[in-house]
């Protein structure tokens, strides 16, 4: 039968199944699945909304029809967003979204640059991050893990980006300022919000939510704004050039003319890059630790790993990392069990699509449920569980050819960045296991922690994780 939707459950008039959503969408729509099967239907006020929960289902979706779901749905609170038509994550395909990603394809995410810049890394790491921490240990204070992994993340990037840290030698209370605003911009992007549902509610936003996050935006882009005015300038007075990734941007500005590539859209690239890059990490790597804390066995295995491979009381490299399979399983494993995009970005119907013998009409919003896809126990033993072993040997990686695991979505919007995000994670991580042991503040127990998250574009650990550092043995 042609034109048919995908099953799924009744809904009420006018509002739909908004009352089924509730405030923790990845788990609603998982268990509605179990009912109504991995292609189903919802309606979520006036819209009409497809939802993927199989392997098989999202490999049609982001692989095999990857041209045509390449639209995105933009969500009410991302217009807040100065320019947001010119965003990278949301433009529909297209010339300009090719652009865009050839630009960073080209010019950042390379191997050939993500290998010039490695010795940064391991300078920033072992100077930075390594060295700061030991000074807690000195002082024997308790470390926020999210917020020194943030501030080290940041600073990886914008010295990857423009040669310089984002915020210069400001305090640390500016780092924490910044994480929460980049924070907020991913929780309230992806809060359900009755203006996405009702169109005719956006001039009241009635939740808010746009007037919130435009306060983070606007922060970010004058940040952002302040550093590529500083190096106009200095490209208008010095001859000397960075050659950074900044330069080939203000480049792209002279040689494209106004229309085609501009200042704001060289701005609104570098906040896309900071957003994306700084909050998967961090998030990533602090629900890493917090299992390892809760896993002693699990700890120790990767410190015997390291140990083995490096030996002792040696300076971490970024190359040793590609020699520690049980670390990168342990990657893996927590972007499995804590999915870092439970929803990954929506994805929209650019024309009538069949899948299955359903029709798919142009301009549906259509989502891949990859939090349920990563519990599913047709894929996984155990799947609520943190074993890093599973992944040992397995050949399973973030790739976006196994469709039961795509943290970092596949096909053509799989996110460019997934090779350096994948190494600086690896370093990071390495890092707070190589040479520090850590313990619980206030003689907490492992089973007093909080291992509760809350829901947005990434699902980040809703009680910050702090531990006490101390010298490895």
């Amino acid at each position: 039968m042609k034109n048919k939707l995908p099953p799924g459950p009744r809904g009420l008039p006018i509002i739909g199944n908004l009352l089924e959503l509730g405030a923790r969408p990845h788990e609603s729509l998982t268990n509605l699945a179990k009912i109504h099967g991995p292609l189903m239907t919802i309606q979520l006020g006036l819209h009409t909304t497809i939802v993927a929960t199989s392997a098989e289902m999202a490999k049609e979706i982001l692989l095999k029809n990857d041209q045509a779901f390449l639209g995105r749905p933009i969500p009410h609170a991302v217009t807040a967003e100065h320019n947001y038509q010119r965003s990278v994550a949301w433009l529909s395909g297209g010339p300009k979204w090719k652009s865009l990603r050839k630009i960073c394809n080209t010019h950042l995410f390379t191997p050939q640059r993500i290998d010039l810049l490695q010795g940064l890394r391991n300078e920033m790491i072992n100077n930075g991050m390594v060295k700061s921490i030991q000074e807690a240990c000195d002082a024997k204070q308790g470390v926020n893990i999210g917020r020194i992994v943030f501030g080290t993340t940041l600073n990886l990037l914008s010295n990857s980006m423009f040669s310089g840290d984002m915020l210069g030698y400001k305090s640390i209370n500016a780092i924490e300022e910044l994480k929460i605003l980049i924070g907020k911009i991913m929780e309230l992007s992806g809060k359900p919000n009755l203006s996405d549902y009702f169109p005719f509610l956006k001039p009241f936003d009635p939740q808010g939510i746009k007037k919130q996050i435009k306060i983070s935006y606007d922060h970010l882009h004058e940040l952002i704004d302040g550093i590529v005015g500083q190096r106009i300038k200095k490209r208008e007075t010095c001859s000397d050039r960075y050659g950074d990734f900044l330069d080939i941007l203000l480049d792209q500005t002279k040689d494209c003319g106004t229309d085609e590539f501009n200042r704001e859209d060289a701005i609104i690239l570098l906040a896309d890059l900071f957003i994306g890059g700084t909050d998967t990490t961090t998030t990533t790597t602090e629900w890493a630790m917090t299992e390892l804390i809760r896993n002693p066995k699990i700890m120790e295995k990767a410190k015997q790993e390291l140990v083995e491979t490096i030996g002792k009381g040696k300076i971490l490299q970024e190359k040793d990392t590609i020699q520690l399979p049980y670390l990168q399983s342990i990657i893996k494993e927590t972007m499995r069990l804590h999915t870092t995009a439970p929803l990954l970005l929506p994805h929209m119907a650019q024309m009538d699509v069949e899948i299955c013998g359903y029709t798919i009409p142009k301009h549906t919003q259509v989502i891949v449920n990859a939090w349920a896809l990563a519990r599913d126990p047709t894929y996984w033993d155990n799947p609520t569980e943190f074993i890093p072993e599973r992944f040992m040997n397995s050949g399973i990686d973030f790739r976006g050819t196994n469709f039961y695991f795509v943290p970092f979505s596949s096909g053509r919007r799989i996110c460019p960045g997934v090779a350096l995000g994948i190494r600086i994670m690896c370093l990071e991580l390495a890092s707070l296991i190589y040479h520090f042991d850590w313990e619980l503040p206030n003689g907490m127990a492992i089973n007093e922690m909080d291992m509760g998250d809350k829901f947005g574009t990434t699902l980040q650990k809703a009680t910050p994780l702090i531990a006490i550092p101390q010298l490895a043995a």
